[in-house]
């Protein structure tokens, strides 16, 4: 339907030493999106995080403040990028990626520490969330149609990623490197936890 066609954006949080999925959210890309997805990550956090990095999106400023307070350590990392050679056909500059020119680092509220300013783990988890699903790719029959089908594919994703998949440079899950879980669970355990399906984890810790 026309009333909902439209954008719609994937908000991600990681934390860079287990590369755990903190937080996710399904929406648009404005403030009221960006508030509640900072809150949410917020309510997920047991202790004040030692440093958080976002990209350059204006909305983090004051949707970190609302969550966080002035006291965390948060910084940006703006990127720069170029509009394309003045000459390339319209077309194809819509499909090509824009060329990086540069990255400057952004101190917004506390004292984070300029080393640790960077995007590049949830950038390389964002690629892994699009190689995962087809729903991400345009042009094909595979891109979503449905905002809810679309939040269900992306939900599974995170679930396999944090506790199934095997990170490869930790040799073990984000769950099980963030300290959530004992052990790798599997497809059946992820079927298991639906809806009107018992649960049956063979008495173990997760």
């Amino acid at each position: 339907m026309e009333e909902e066609a439209g954008d719609i954006w994937t908000w991600t949080c990681l934390d860079s030493d287990s590369k755990l999925i903190i937080s996710w959210l399904v929406g648009e890309r404005d403030m009221g999106a960006a508030e509640a997805f900072m809150c949410d990550v917020a309510y997920r956090v047991k202790a004040k995080p030692g440093q958080i990095t976002t990209d350059g999106l204006k909305f983090y400023q004051e949707a970190v403040l609302t969550a966080f307070g002035s006291q965390v350590n948060f910084a940006q990392l703006v990127k720069q990028y170029s509009g394309g050679d003045e000459h390339t056909n319209q077309s194809d500059r819509k499909y090509s990626p824009s060329q990086f020119v540069s990255a400057k680092k952004k101190v917004v509220f506390g004292r984070p520490d300029r080393s640790l300013i960077s995007t590049s783990h949830v950038e390389r988890q964002n690629l892994t969330m699009r190689m995962h699903m087809r729903r991400f790719a345009r042009l094909t029959n595979g891109f979503s149609k449905k905002v809810e089908n679309h939040c269900y594919a992306v939900a599974l994703h995170f679930v396999y990623y944090n506790f199934v998949k095997q990170h490869k440079s930790l040799r073990v899950t984000p769950a099980m490197a963030a300290g959530l879980s004992k052990r790798f669970l599997s497809i059946e355990d992820i079927v298991n936890l639906s809806d009107g399906i018992r649960p049956r984890l063979d008495n173990q810790a997760i």
